[in-house]
């Protein structure tokens, strides 16, 4: 298939100019109005394509169906139906860095010397630092300019879900089953699919655009809680608080100077290792609260963390005589599971796949997230969804960058994905 590298580069650039960043401390939904720019401007696109039922909806949520083209007299021949594939990607970007005014850059045939970004020079991308940029010698990537993220994390995954939906359009000789196409709001804060309707989207299996360097194919997720570690403390004034107060501000710092310093935490944990990570505090002398991700890729686990938790600041407390009269109480919320659970019901949808990678000469590297995607909530609503590459790299930061070659092959393997031959 031919497809146009600079067209591919000019659309995602355009695409990154949006601000679409999402607010994790919002009610709303979705918790930035300024999201749904881009999801009109894709559901009006979508309908240019001539997609007919293109829309978004009250909640920023785009949906499209490319129809089936296959011939009936062909259709009747098979003996089971066409599934209905859904390719899925979200349009918001990260809180943890500014995506107001993106500059884009295109660095064409890039060299493997520094990428010093021009609006903050003290931000250089190098191949030591980022060691899959070997991988793009000769080729073209894009970058931002230094004060704020790329947003490739999730915009290449739209861009590529666009250009299969464009090529397929424009080549009506390539025959396929039923495709809808998603894009989701809210992904970032962990809320994409809080408003999803799974029952008017329609399809039997997904795949979601979130991945990062070629090749990379993922159905396995962290399995993730949130927990709330609650202190209250005894308050008393100041002038007369000998021998009465119980400082729960002092008692959540000895809880967190307690937990082990070189494991069990994200900073010393690789591949399958779980962790727990305190992301939050606040409160006062009276009452304090330590809030804290729970991550582990096998399930039953998270209990055991949450427990080991509660072990170490109930040592704490009680080894202490400062905080005799201190209460703790904990509070789990879910987040999410391991789509895997859910993914190894239906082994057809992983086959089809890597045959597409495989035609597309692209080597499978099949690996967990240590994180999670819409695709791990999707599979626990019904929609196994394992998740795609994209080629998207050093996500959420200032020198997060994309190459062209990795979007294009995204593309080609999705339109293999669903090609019948």
């Amino acid at each position: 298939m031919e497809l146009q590298a600079l067209q591919v580069a000019e659309r995602f650039m355009r695409y990154v100019q949006i601000d679409t960043q999402s607010d994790p401390n919002s009610t709303s939904f979705p918790s930035t109005e300024k999201q749904k720019q881009l999801s009109a401007m894709l559901a009006e696109e979508l309908t240019l394509m001539g997609i007919a039922d293109a829309q978004m909806d009250e909640y920023g949520y785009v949906m499209a169906t490319i129809p089936s083209n296959i011939p009936e007299s062909k259709a009747a021949q098979m003996k089971t139906p066409l599934p209905i594939i859904c390719f899925c990607a979200h349009v918001d970007t990260a809180p943890d860095c500014s995506g107001t005014n993106v500059k884009p850059i295109l660095h064409e045939n890039y060299n493997g010397s520094p990428i010093i970004l021009p609006d903050n020079p003290s931000q250089v991308i190098t191949i030591e630092a980022h060691p899959y940029l070997k991988e793009m010698l000769g080729t073209s990537i894009i970058t931002a300019s230094g004060n704020t993220l790329l947003g490739a994390d999730d915009k290449a995954g739209v861009t590529i879900i666009m250009e299969m939906a464009k090529y397929l359009m424009e080549h009506p000789e390539i025959q396929h089953g039923t495709i809808k196409i998603l894009f989701t709001p809210d992904e970032e804060v962990g809320r994409g699919t809080e408003k999803l309707n799974l029952k008017k989207l329609g399809a039997d299996f997904g795949y979601t655009l979130d991945g990062g360097e070629l090749g990379c194919f993922e159905m396995e997720t962290f399995s993730a809680d949130y927990l709330v570690l609650h202190i209250e403390g005894v308050i008393a004034h100041p002038g007369a608080a000998k021998g009465v107060m119980q400082n729960a501000i002092k008692a959540a710092g000895e809880i967190l100077a307690a937990l082990p310093k070189n494991e069990w935490c994200p900073e010393y944990t690789e591949g399958t290792q779980g962790f727990i990570h305190p992301n939050h505090i606040e409160g006062g002398a009276e009452k304090a609260r330590i809030e804290f991700l729970v991550r582990d890729f096998d399930t039953p686990q998270l209990k055991a963390h949450a427990q080991k938790l509660l072990n170490i600041a109930t040592e704490v407390i009680h080894g202490n005589s400062d905080f005799s009269k201190v209460k703790l109480t904990m509070e789990i919320t879910e987040q999410y599971r391991n789509m895997r659970e859910v993914i190894d019901q239906h082994p057809e949808i992983v086959t089809l796949a890597l045959k597409a990678y495989e035609k597309a000469g692209v080597k499978p590297i099949i690996s967990p997230i240590r994180g999670g995607t819409d695709g791990s909530k999707m599979s626990f609503m019904g929609l196994p969804t394992p998740n795609i590459f994209t080629g998207m790299q050093s996500i959420h930061g200032k020198q997060e960058w994309v190459g062209v070659r990795d979007m294009l092959k995204a593309v080609e393997v999705l339109v293999n994905l669903v090609e019948i031959n």
